[in-house]
């Protein structure tokens, strides 16, 4: 469908009311992050922590944060903005240690975290709008393959193909403790992490082949598809229809239903059968993730579920994030559900719409944000959802060109 269709799709589908309030938040949601989300970071002595010292945050007290840094990138392309992709790459990665480990948070490294696997989709998501690669060369793309192979080197102590968590807090679904562990206990094999893994795989080929790195992009190819088979036989448990996580001390499965579980949908690399289990046995039951507002994080119908946060957490046990939903959004569009992925963009749309200011998740029950407020972070991909439907536009794929569509289709610039 052409550009202009598809716009026209979107606009048919909301009210003038709802489009005037969209934009209306759009450009607040701008304003934002260009007054709070760019900031001068210095360490203690006042020295800039980076040569690009100008870096982007989704969050008010001022961290910057590993797989957030990716999403909120996302929404910057929509406006033709690039340049933060390189500039906090280079700032995680100037920080690198000698063994590959780069922390995961910036301002208060957390050192037994490792960033999640999404520096190398980062700094892919930059380079394809810029049309230059030229800044890898040499430094970064060595600092690249060092932090990949820490994972793998590191984080697999039975050797077997798969990476551990360090604990919930490590995958950023923070309180998930009773699939992802406790602080430091290292041995969850993660279905969302050997996910992440298998996509920064596929970025590295796809950045390996720009720089004329021709081995390397064939093995970085062949591991991603080593990783793609552990990830189905391992995890996948055909009684139940389930990517469940793996506990690599005690071979045994975690038998928690958690979002994480759809996440080979949006890598890809679920068969045509598992995808349609998963997805209409679980991801759409009602009883389970399907819930008002979809998607839950944690299935409604086990132990360990609520919605409404308590004290300063952050919470994975129900409610709906905007970033996942974002992810199974796009993996369901690929296995063919086009209703359930209109439906699913749609609906966080005007969840999101619906309340006063942008938040940072939301009750997947009553559609009321939670957490910090106001957010300027990787909540605003439900503002383009629908119109990323109606195009059937994914900037996450290795090889997709990354499209301007705030600005060809709204005429709004950053």
């Amino acid at each position: 469908m052409d550009t202009k269709s598809a716009f026209q799709n979107f606009i048919s589908n909301i009210s003038s009311e709802q489009y005037e309030q969209f934009i209306i938040r759009v450009q607040q949601v701008n304003r934002d992050i260009k007054r709070f989300g760019i900031r001068m970071v210095s360490d203690a002595n006042g020295e800039p922590i980076s040569t690009n010292a100008r870096l982007l945050t989704g969050y008010s007290y001022g961290e910057f944060y590993d797989w957030d840094l990716y999403f909120e990138n996302i929404y910057l392309s929509y406006f033709a903005e690039s340049r933060y992709c390189r500039n906090n790459v280079e700032a995680f990665l100037d920080r690198q240690m000698e063994c590959g480990f780069v922390a995961r948070t910036l301002i208060q490294p957390r050192m037994r975290q490792h960033f999640k696997p999404f520096l190398a989709q980062i700094a892919l998501l930059g380079c394809k709008q810029r049309g230059n690669y030229d800044w890898l060369i040499g430094k970064y793309y060595d600092r690249l393959k060092k932090y990949l192979d820490y994972w793998f080197y590191y984080c697999d102590f039975d050797k077997n193909g798969l990476c551990v968590w360090d604990s919930a807090d490590h995958s950023g679904m923070d309180n998930q403790i009773l699939r992802a562990g406790k602080l430091d206990t290292m041995a969850i094999e993660g279905v969302d992490l050997n996910c992440y893994l298998y996509r920064e795989l596929l970025a590295m080929a796809a950045i390996a082949d720009r720089l004329g790195q021709k081995e390397d992009q064939i093995e970085f190819q062949a591991h991603a598809q080593r990783l793609a088979n552990l990830i189905n036989s391992v995890f996948w448990d055909d009684e139940d229809g389930f990517y469940y996580d793996h506990n690599e001390k005690t071979d045994k499965y975690v038998l928690y239903r958690s979002i994480a579980g759809f996440l080979p949908i949006w890598a890809g690399i679920a068969p045509d059968g598992h995808a349609q289990r998963l997805i209409e046995k679980h991801l759409l039951n009602t009883e389970e993730f399907w819930l008002r507002y979809p998607v839950a994080t944690w299935a409604k119908d086990q132990r360990g579920y609520y919605q409404q946060k308590q004290k300063d957490e952050c919470n994975w046990m129900g409610p709906c994030w905007i970033p996942l939903n974002y992810l199974i959004f796009h993996g369901l569009i690929d296995y063919g559900y086009d209703d359930a992925a209109k439906e699913l963009a749609y609906r966080t749309f005007h969840m999101v719409l619906n309340e006063a200011d942008t938040r940072e998740y939301y009750n997947a029950e009553t559609g009321c944000g939670q957490g910090l407020n106001p957010f300027w972070g990787w909540s605003a991909l439900a503002y383009f959802m629908p119109l990323e439907f109606e195009l059937k536009y994914d900037p996450m794929k290795p090889d997709a060109c990354i499209l301007p569509i705030a600005v060809e289709n709204l005429n709004i610039m950053f």
